[in-house]
């Protein structure tokens, strides 16, 4: 099996991804998906947490050895991020959503220098908006940003477009359609509920759910 498989298989394993093609879930954005990944839940799992750990810190040593520094995006890529950078022994730094609304209104949290280069870490991908809203944080801070490495990723088309057009490099240790493949062999999803959650990806900010 290729590592992308692996991770794919523990996520399921921990049910950490929910594939429910006949009851949608809604996410924050509005947009209704026959998937919901939460990898938070993977913190609860010492020996799964372990894999993505090493998994990540992999990623970042071959990947991009040139780094200085390691963020985490607020709130879910905060741990990961602590975790890689601590096994990597680099700095870490987290960024907010949006600045702080007391205190010094900081928006990225922890030291850095001007110039240096980081890696973001992320917990997934969707379209990208606000993985690169990050990134564009990092920039305005006079960081470079040589990559991001994420855990799941959707692998919309609309997220690739944004990081080539961003040109930020983007390494996930698994993906949806991975994931899918993986499912229908274990009998997660059934002939008829792949092709739903197939149709879904093609087109997941006007699909309503069955029709």
């Amino acid at each position: 099996m290729t590592d992308a498989v692996v991770t794919a298989e523990k996520l399921l394993q921990i049910d950490a991804v929910k594939l429910s093609p006949t009851q949608p879930f809604t996410w924050a954005s509005g947009w209704k998906s026959p998937i919901y990944c939460d990898n938070r839940k993977v913190l609860s799992f010492p020996f799964v947490r372990d894999y993505i750990k090493s998994e990540l810190c992999n990623v970042a040593f071959e990947q991009f050895p040139e780094a200085d520094l390691i963020a985490g995006v607020a709130t879910a890529g905060i741990a990961w991020g602590a975790m890689v950078s601590d096994q990597l022994k680099l700095p870490f730094i987290y960024v907010r959503p949006k600045p702080k609304e007391h205190g010094l209104g900081n928006q990225i949290e922890g030291g850095y220098q001007t110039g240096q280069k980081v890696v973001v870490i992320e917990d997934l991908v969707s379209t990208g908006k606000s993985s690169l809203q990050v990134v564009e944080v990092l920039r305005a801070a006079g960081l470079e940003v040589v990559g991001m490495i994420s855990i799941f990723n959707y692998r919309f088309d609309a997220g690739k477009d944004a990081f080539e057009q961003a040109g930020v490099k983007l390494i996930s240790l698994t993906d949806y359609p991975t994931l899918l493949e993986l499912a229908q062999k274990k009998g997660v999803v059934q002939e008829d509920q792949l092709e739903i959650l197939l149709n879904w990806r093609k087109d997941p900010a006007s699909w309503t759910g069955l029709s």
